[in-house]
């Protein structure tokens, strides 16, 4: 689909002062060298801006749940919504972190492989399901999860990368934002 963008995107020397200061964190803490355009696509709200990176801090980057396991569910849900830029961005993400699996192992096309860890692929289901249709979700997923050695706090963690995603597909989706040409040298 070739989709106008239908939020200005505000590049980092065209930012106020305050959004400079929240683009710098988020480069800092995701250890990227630029913004991506999920954020500068909100970057003529600051309040906006701030919120959403709050959120998406403590719910993807904090915790104790392994952050490639919070990326491949991103991936997993951005993929099957159809949503192109968060499935890229996450699968790029997954894919690098996901080479701790085999050099030459793409965890992105290998959600089933047994060098995943079971617990890593019973929660991609069971939060992928929770993302796509929370209505169905009942205690037998939290037994499952459990059962698969996550505890309380980490099914918390878990079940909040259901609404993260939700609220990143949204964004990239209504905003009309194109995968980020820096993301594409990475995958390169």
């Amino acid at each position: 689909m070739n989709q106008l963008s239908l939020f200005k995107t505000i590049h980092y020397n065209e930012a106020s002062p305050e959004v400079q200061q929240i683009y710098d964190e988020t480069k800092r803490e995701l250890g990227l060298p630029f913004v991506l355009n999920w954020f500068k696509c909100q970057g003529s709200n600051p309040v906006l801006l701030r919120g959403n990176w709050a959120k998406l801090r403590a719910t993807l980057i904090q915790g104790s749940v392994p952050n490639v396991l919070k990326q491949l569910i991103i991936y997993n849900v951005s993929a099957q919504r159809g949503c192109q830029y968060c499935a890229k961005a996450h699968s790029i993400f997954a894919n690098s972190m996901g080479k701790s699996f085999g050099s030459d192992f793409v965890i992105t096309e290998n959600l089933d492989s047994d060098l995943i860890p079971l617990s890593y692929r019973i929660a991609v289901k069971v939060v992928t399901n929770a993302a796509l249709n929370s209505a169905s979700v009942t205690a037998n997923d939290f037994q499952q999860l459990f059962d698969a050695g996550f505890d309380e706090q980490e099914i918390q963690e878990l079940m909040a990368q259901a609404d993260l995603v939700n609220m990143l597909n949204t964004i990239a989706n209504i905003s009309g934002i194109r995968i980020d040409n820096e993301l594409l040298e990475i995958d390169a």
